[in-house]
């Protein structure tokens, strides 16, 4: 056994949950954002301010014709596998292999795909590993084990793991409608606490493909914790932390919750404000990629993701979007928090980065 735990160690395989489901899964939200995210911003700015370079289709495959963004968006399970292996540590030609597994895998995944990648890129990375540089035709063994090992495990695995995703997805969308107001808060709350902790809620999205009325309560769940985070921290980080909290990650605040979990209450009950607001009062829907639902402010791709779908909006959706991913957050939270300052729950310096 020992003998074992040394030739793993040897090989930089770390068989625990911070490897696989931090630094796997947060890498994996790295290679969603570079294509699928990033393709739908793009085909969003050409179709609503209808620039030509952007809304044309640039390339022409077995008669179907490509934007940019929807060249970006077709390579999101290479860009996914790839970001996983890297994540992984894995050698280069491990890396470079899982570029066909990472394809191959998210379309026999369907709409849950990005679930099927995760589990199948991780396995055949390991795979990999274990072989490279162990014979003298390295060339050969082991980018063919790893493609084997990946290209297999897919045809068996990916399909049932894309299905039950994608029916865990469809299944929480339903309930939402039936439900709006208790799911908009039950959405709101755990899909913005997976933004915050060290795991990639964008991802969780993406792969449960959640848009539409769970989106956007996903959404505003994602925006009460960053911009909660952002303004409520204001006296301690000013500017700075404004910014790289509000646009960036609350992800920043993970080590002052572990030293004091009260400065975590107040995004949390301001999520259960903003959740069903978003589902009940406005109906505010993601139409973008699900990605977008569990970005939040960042980069603004939640707000953008909604505004995708949009072709002929009112003042009123409008308004719902500002006040769901901003306003109310903005106002909402710091109050709760200023209220835990008071009781002595929330100390000075609590909330500094």
């Amino acid at each position: 056994m020992s003998r074992f735990a040394d030739f793993l160690k040897r090989k930089d395989i770390e068989i625990s949950f911070r490897r696989y489901g931090i630094d796997a899964m947060s890498d994996m939200a790295q290679g969603l954002f570079c294509t699928l995210l990033i393709g739908t911003i793009l085909n969003t700015l050409g179709t609503q301010f209808h620039i030509s370079f952007l809304s044309k289709s640039l390339i022409t495959v077995a008669g179907k014709g490509y934007t940019v963004g929807q060249i970006a968006s077709l390579m999101v399970g290479p860009a996914m596998a790839v970001a996983i292996g890297s994540a992984l540590k894995a050698p280069a030609m491990v890396l470079f292999t899982l570029v066909p597994v990472g394809y191959a895998t998210n379309v026999l995944g369907g709409a849950g795909g990005p679930f099927a990648v995760y589990l199948v890129s991780i396995l055949a990375t390991e795979c990999g590993k274990l072989v490279s540089k162990e014979t003298k035709i390295d060339l050969l063994v082991t980018p063919t084990v790893t493609l084997l090992a990946g290209l297999g495990l897919a045809s068996v695995v990916a399909a049932p793991v894309g299905s039950a995703a994608d029916w865990v997805g469809k299944t929480i969308m339903w309930a939402t409608v039936q439900q709006p107001f208790v799911m908009g808060i039950v959405v709101s709350v755990v899909v913005g606490m997976a933004l915050t902790l060290p795991i990639s809620s964008a991802a969780i999205c993406a792969g449960l493909g959640l848009t539409g009325l769970a989106g956007g309560a996903a959404l505003a769940g994602c925006c009460a914790q960053m911009v909660g985070f952002a303004v409520m921290s204001f006296p301690e980080n000013r500017w700075g932390g404004l910014v790289s909290q509000g646009l960036g990650t609350s992800m920043l605040q993970m080590g002052n919750i572990l030293k004091n979990p009260r400065i975590w209450i107040p995004p949390i009950l301001t999520s259960m404000i903003t959740g069903p607001v978003a589902t009940c009062l406005f109906h505010l829907e993601m139409n973008g990629a699900a990605v977008n639902s569990g970005m939040g402010t960042c980069g603004l791709c939640g707000p953008i993701g909604v505004w995708t779908g949009w072709s002929d909006p009112t003042a009123f959706d409008w308004l719902g979007l500002a006040l769901v991913s901003i306003v109310l957050p903005a106002i909402i939270c710091p109050l709760i928090c200023q209220f835990f300052r008071r009781l002595g729950w929330i100390r000075p310096g609590d909330l500094k980065l």
